[in-house]
């Protein structure tokens, strides 16, 4: 049954060209989001081209985007709403965790029983070692690891949290400064014996310096919601067959 917009036609081949741009679990759900847009799409040009003057000619995504910024209206986000959400939200306006590390890495392939065993007992020695003498740290990470940053004695430099593999992560942000840590350390390229030197504990921004980045983001959350009921609105106003619109994939709101 093919499908028709207040008498326009989307045809199979419209939508089989559109499916390459809605990647889905199957070809069942591309297909229907892809003819969900191309819907949409239709509604919106039909729309732009009734409503600004001189538009037969021009270029379809310059109308739409003309049309919505004509017709859907949204307030900017005032201080004050910035600032509930600001306060509501703290935690995610903090400059991130830093720690400055350094490792010695013990080579092992994750499929290598026996050599997982060598790397793990020779990082503990190392360990046992460098409680003695802390100092040699350098020396023994230019010997044994390997990592290239064993030619820096070890150093892996200023670490954020994702910056690193996660088994390394896990210890890296409980370590106090200058903590070597107790136990050596599995991930999947072997064994490693890791020390913090430094911490840096990340600290709440100022609410000036993130009240830009607020309202962008709240006035771009209600103008994703005002598209999103101007759609509902053209497509109850409209005369559409051969498809029961679920989730509006729209050209604009994604």
């Amino acid at each position: 049954m093919e499908i028709v917009v207040n008498g326009t036609v989307i045809g199979e081949r419209d939508i089989a060209r559109e499916v390459q741009y809605h990647p889905a679990s199957s070809f069942d759900e591309a297909r229907r989001q892809a003819a969900e847009a191309l819907v949409v799409r239709e509604l919106l040009l039909q729309r732009a081209r009734r409503s600004i003057a001189g538009s037969g000619d021009d270029q379809e995504e310059a109308l739409i985007a003309t049309l919505i910024s004509r017709e859907v209206k949204i307030p900017e986000a005032d201080e004050e709403t910035c600032r509930r959400y600001y306060h509501a939200h703290i935690g995610r306006f903090r400059s991130p965790d830093l720690v400055e590390a350094r490792h010695i890495l013990l080579v092992a392939r994750p499929d290598d029983a026996p050599a997982l065993a060598a790397a793990r007992a020779k990082a503990q020695e190392v360990i046992d070692l460098l409680r003695g003498h802390p100092h040699r740290f350098p020396e023994l990470a230019k010997e044994l690891s390997g990592c290239p940053s064993a030619r820096q004695g070890g150093s892996l430099g200023q670490l954020t949290r994702g910056s690193t593999v996660p088994e390394l992560e896990t210890f890296l942000f409980e370590l106090e400064q200058g903590q070597l840590c107790p136990v050596p350390i599995r991930s999947r390229y072997g064994f490693h014996v890791l020390e913090v030197q430094q911490r840096v504990e990340g600290k709440t921004l100022p609410f000036e310096t993130v009240q830009k980045r607020i309202a962008d983001y709240l006035e771009e959350r209600v103008w994703r919601r005002a598209v999103h009921q101007y759609i509902r609105l053209l497509v109850g106003a409209s005369s559409i067959t051969g498809i029961e619109l679920k989730g509006f994939s729209s050209p604009l709101v994604q």
